[in-house]
């Protein structure tokens, strides 16, 4: 198990080898031999999409700039989200409570102390917006592109690219790219089998290179049982892409995505419902006994004794009067149906200038369902009812920019606007006996009680410029420029007892400034250092409140902001590559949204500016090849995120000085590849460091290591196909039980006795085993 003493030696390892390597770059193999890539700059930036593995050097960005490509995502077990790879890379805390990372309540990342409501994320430059659960301004990336159409995916931690069209950037961006048809016809499919009942399907035709036209067509069906409790999960998407390319460097593309995805959910779990009901503790479905019998209790005493009722009362301190209530309910799931398409055309008018140029439409229809005990059904006289929060988004949206080279400056202005209508709802049925209809969306139907209705307008504005300029033969590469965010929410309330405010409030920014220096000390080595300044628009976020609550804080509510200085150290020889970075961030005017009820019921949210943040840490990466065939890649991560004040909420809470929420403060990865004929073998563990999950950090999950291994066998052209491969894959490999992600209920000030139901656990040891064959 990795401890903080042996990440520490660990990161000491990485360092002593890179010493040697560098001291005698002249002893290393030729790349030829070694199959790494030169010690020389990185290919061109639409070079870079096209990657195939993991680079944790950009020789020539100013700030820092790392990749993974395909055969990272294809050493993963099939389905797996691109999202989920990134935990290899330094700095990056991902978390989900599936095997594959797609389940999507369970899911997600955070970079350098930002969560992910504070980051960006786009696919072809498309904007993905935060990729929450609640559907409000994006989508998830596993119901944007199937994985196995991903060409590679691009971290920027801190300072993503001026131009990346997201206003909610705060503290990184991670853009997606979708792989190119290939030019020679052919037929691709991949069949996954494996534990819990898994079965996945991929398959894709592609046209090949038809006078500069290609086009690609897949669909992928996937069907696997919870790891506990009872329900599956499933999911059909469908791909297409077409290229027309002609003259030097124009091209026009077309993308088109059609995903539809239902889940039944796992259980919120707190610190005590798993001490004392375990790690497989979950949903009472499909004990709807049981579940009539607590809702009646709740009903007519307003409390379920769980000890009474034959739970095991084993947690010392435990109240003989515990609310068991909050601690289970029979049954939750979710259902997405999203359409995502995009245009884009890149035209070149001379060696000097290249206009882009893209416009894009997505369309989601959601439900998330949950049987509540809190509120019973009229009609049939059932203390439960069905509760659904209902979501429909249509967004639209434009991307253009010039980029002109004139001498050494390379100058690029760009705009970008979207404008997004949202709907979401909360609903209430009657039950007229044990829920089992999770595949239904109700949507259309008359509930009996409507809590809310609300309708959000998003338009946001983007306009930037920035010049680069290359200096000293190109040893020194420096840039600079700003950019200009204006977005504008707009809530109204369309049914009469409206639970949440409406208005319009406004986030918006003249000037946020970006710059950045690179020095190539030699063919080997460059220093880099950046600055960049970015705010986060609002969204609904403070509309979740009371109107009085809104109407009072409007006119002094200012949107949060990030400032970020990062300097680094990359080097780069025939074997091995490595970076050294640091970082600063003050964050500022963050707003805290509390709940002061439980998950499943309906209240409004209280908004608390809690000022500033200060984070501050190091990340340091090593791929090694000392000979051909094999890569060991070691990342060490230490992050100390802060708050910096008290904030009011009845009272001081006392948060200056205590951990942001969610974050580790430690992280350490090692993973060895090696590729010999036609095998290849991975194996690659991970130290996640404690997370505290309160404000006050009085709680906390304990700190873990996960191990995971992949053996695959390509068997070549065999029996008129191009090319087979078998591969296995074993997720968890030893089995550990262990808190994943942290937050999906939220967080709350104090727990000291660990009652809140916020977390969800790890899955088990799994394995998959996959065939794919070419025509």
């Amino acid at each position: 198990m990795f401890t903080r003493r042996t990440s520490i030696q660990l990161s000491g390892l990485a360092l002593a080898i890179l010493a040697t390597l560098h001291g005698n770059p002249a002893r290393a193999a030729d790349t030829a031999a070694s199959g790494a890539p030169a010690p020389a700059a990185l290919p061109s930036k639409d070079k870079a999409k096209s990657l195939q593995t993991i680079s944790v050097v950009a020789t020539g960005q100013t700030r820092q700039v790392q990749t993974i490509g395909q055969e990272d995502i294809r050493a993963a077990p099939p389905g797996t989200s691109a999202l989920k790879v990134l935990n290899e890379l330094p700095g990056v805390n991902f978390q989900s409570s599936d095997p594959w990372g797609a389940y999507e309540w369970s899911t997600s990342i955070s970079l350098h102390g930002f969560d992910q409501s504070r980051l960006g994320f786009t696919l072809d430059n498309i904007p993905l917006g935060t990729m929450s659960y609640a559907v409000t301004n994006g989508l998830q990336i596993t119901r944007a592109i199937s994985s196995d159409n991903i060409a590679s995916v691009q971290l920027a931690q801190g300072a993503g690219a001026l131009g990346t069209p997201s206003s909610s950037n705060l503290g990184g961006t991670v853009q997606f790219y979708s792989a190119d048809p290939d030019e020679k016809a052919g037929i691709r499919v991949d069949q996954a089998i494996g534990s819990d009942n898994t079965h996945r399907t991929y398959v894709r035709l592609d046209t090949g290179d038809f006078h500069g036209f290609s086009m690609y067509v897949s669909y992928d069906h996937a069907n696997t049982d919870k790891w506990k409790g009872y329900g599956s999960q499933r999911s059909n998407q469908a791909n297409l892409k077409a290229v027309y390319q002609w003259g030097n460097g124009n091209r026009i593309s077309l993308f088109a995505d059609s995903s539809r995805r239902k889940e039944y959910d796992y259980q919120d779990l707190s610190l005590t419902s798993q001490r004392v009901l375990g790690w497989n503790f979950d949903y009472y479905q499909p004990d709807w006994n049981k579940a009539v019998q607590v809702a009646k209790a709740y009903q007519t005493t307003g409390q379920y004794n769980g000890v009474a009722n034959g739970y095991p009362d084993s947690l010392a301190g435990l109240p003989a009067n515990y609310d068991w209530l909050d601690a289970d309910y029979y049954a939750g799931g979710g259902i997405r149906h999203d359409n995502l398409a995009g245009l884009s055309g890149s035209f070149n008018f001379g060696d000097n200038l290249t206009w882009n140029v893209g416009t894009y439409y997505h369309g989601d229809r959601g439900e998330g369902q949950w049987v509540t005990p809190y509120t019973p059904s009229p009609a049939s006289g059932l203390p439960l009812s069905l509760r659904t929060t209902d979501y429909g988004l249509d967004r639209y949206g434009l991307t253009s920019s010039l980029q002109y080279t004139l001498g050494n400056n390379d100058i690029e202005v760009g705009v970008w606007g979207e404008n997004s209508r949202n709907n979401i709802e909360r609903n209430y049925f009657d039950l007229y006996g044990a829920y089992t209809d999770l595949w239904t969306i109700y949507d259309g139907q008359a509930p009996f009680y409507r809590a809310f209705l609300q309708h959000y307008t998003y338009d946001t504005r983007m306009a930037y410029a920035e010049d680069t300029l290359h200096l000293m033969d190109d040893r020194l590469t420096v840039n600079f420029g700003a950019k200009s965010l204006r977005s504008t929410t707009t809530s109204t309330s369309l049914v009469p007892t409206a639970a949440y405010a409406q208005g319009s409030i406004k986030a918006s920014k003249g000037f946020l400034p970006q710059a950045g220096v690179d020095y190539r000390i030699d063919s080997y080595q460059d220093v880099y250092a950046s600055y960049s300044k970015n705010i986060d628009a609002y969204g609904a976020l403070p509309f979740a409140t009371s109107q009085t609550a809104f109407d009072a804080s409007k006119h002094t509510l200012k949107p949060e902001g990030s400032q970020t200085l990062e300097a680094g150290y990359r080097v780069r020889g025939s074997t091995y590559e490595a970076a050294a970075d640091l970082y600063y961030t003050r964050f500022s005017n963050r707003l805290l949204q509390t709940t002061p009820c439980s998950a499943v019921q309906t209240c409004a949210s209280q908004l608390n500016n809690v000022g500033s943040v200060d984070s501050r840490g190091v990340d340091l990466s090593l791929i090694w090849r000392p000979v051909q065939g094999v890569r060991w890649l070691n990342t060490l991560s230490y992050d100390s995120s802060k708050y910096q004040d008290d904030y009011l909420n009845g009272g001081v809470v006392a948060t200056k000085g205590k951990y942001v929420v969610g974050i580790p403060s430690w992280m350490a990865t090692s993973a060895l590849s090696y590729r010999f004929g036609g095998w290849d073998f991975t194996l690659d563990g991970k130290y996640t460091g404690k997370r505290y999950i309160t404000y006050t950090n009085d709680s906390s999950v304990p700190s873990y290591v996960l191990f995971n291994a992949g053996l695959s066998y390509d068997l070549g052209a065999v029996a008129g196909f191009r090319d087979i491969r078998l591969a296995l894959n074993v997720t968890n490999l030893a089995g550990k039980h262990y808190f994943a992600t942290t937050g999906t209920n939220g967080y709350v000030a104090s727990d000291p006795y660990g009652y809140n139901q916020t977390l969800q656990a790890g899955a088990p040891r799994q394995a998959f085993f996959n065939v794919s064959a070419r025509l």
